[in-house]
């Protein structure tokens, strides 16, 4: 098979961010999935969010385990590092890359079928044990590497592109990651890029589990009357509780934004979230109010979207675990292996 290459020669006056790269820096090879396909809006989301944040693309670890969605780390930050795991078990490779290297942003990048199904177990693991990663679910409702069964969050009558209705219950990645203790948790729209590419920010700028669902239409399989995971379904159906935008500390606010209230939530590495409140009554920091919202919209048949919690206060799996600042993979023998007087105290310890 014949893949086109991209140009590496572009236009010499393209706009660069502090470190002196362009958008085109951090774009990786060129998309083998089916045209109008909502992960590749998802990569160049990614690619916009690591360009406007600064972020040096040899400081990013993304991850990925099997599918379409898997594949998609090969189109975004060609330069960084990256690991293409097995089926379902991403989240396991994710967590022991940031044990062992805590220095890195860890992207995990996985799709419904990888994450609600094989991989359900690896997901709900990595979450409640803190580890600092965005993770993102591109959520198409069908294995579309299999020729469009069901997936395990296609919602309850729900209908296949054949017609068939699907008979069981959905399983909602958002209210499972409230519940198992995500820390930073949203529903985006990949066609939604506005609403988008700030959601991805602040998740990579976060310091703790960042979880992002964001429905992306299977253009082959799913994208037809009668699926809930279709564009036109999304876009009659979105409930957005919020617009946001993220604020670094070393970066002017250049913004032109709407009237209305604002909320200011300071992250864990001094960066700001700002929040603009389109509904009086949501409140991103109230953890129970999230999830009865979500239940509430949902028996209602919409898609809410936006920032549903976040926690300024968060932790992450090193700060349970008290290990040092220094990354483990930076450690000499002597930091190792300090010796059987060392060893007698932590013994001594367990009796």
């Amino acid at each position: 098979m014949t893949y086109i290459l991209k140009p590496k020669l572009h236009h010499p006056e393209l706009p660069t961010n502090a470190l002196g790269l362009t958008r085109r820096d951090y774009e990786g090879r060129i998309s083998t999935l089916c045209a109008g396909c909502g992960h590749d809006s998802i990569s160049a989301a990614i690619v916009q969010a690591c360009f406007e944040l600064d972020i040096a693309p040899h400081r990013l670890a993304k991850m990925s385990g099997i599918g379409c969605s898997s594949k998609t780390p090969d189109y975004f930050l060609g330069q960084s590092h990256g690991f293409n795991s097995v089926h379902g078990r991403m989240p396991s490779v994710l967590t022991g890359a940031n044990l062992a290297n805590r220095d890195l942003i860890y992207l995990g990048v996985s799709g419904d079928g990888d994450s609600a199904s094989i991989g359900l177990g690896q997901f709900a693991h990595s979450i409640r044990r803190g580890v600092n990663m965005c993770y993102i679910v591109e959520n198409n409702g069908v294995y579309g590497l299999t020729k469009g069964q069901f997936s395990a969050t296609s919602d309850k009558g729900s209908k296949s592109k054949r017609g068939v209705e699907n008979t069981e219950s959905g399983i909602d990645l958002v209210a499972l990651a409230l519940q198992l203790g995500a820390t930073y948790v949203g529903r985006s729209f990949s066609g939604d890029k506005a609403q988008l590419v700030p959601l991805i920010k602040g998740a990579l700028s976060h310091h703790g589990p960042a979880v992002l669902d964001i429905v992306s239409p299977c253009v082959a399989f799913n994208n037809h009357a009668g699926s809930t995971k279709s564009f036109d379904y999304v876009r009659a159906h979105n409930e957005a509780v919020n617009r946001l935008d993220v604020i670094l500390g070393r970066t002017p606010i250049t913004a032109d934004y709407e009237p209305g209230t604002v909320t200011e939530v300071t992250q864990h590495d001094g960066s700001k979230l700002r929040l603009r409140k389109l509904d009086d009554g949501y409140d991103a920091t109230d953890l129970v109010g999230a999830m009865h919202y979500l239940q509430m919209h949902h028996a209602k048949g919409e898609v809410v979207t936006g920032l549903l919690y976040v926690d300024p206060d968060a932790t992450d799996l090193h700060d349970r675990l008290g290990t040092t600042d220094v990354a483990l993979n930076r450690l000499g023998t002597r930091e190792l292996s300090p010796g059987a007087a060392a060893l007698a105290k932590i013994n001594a310890g367990l009796r």
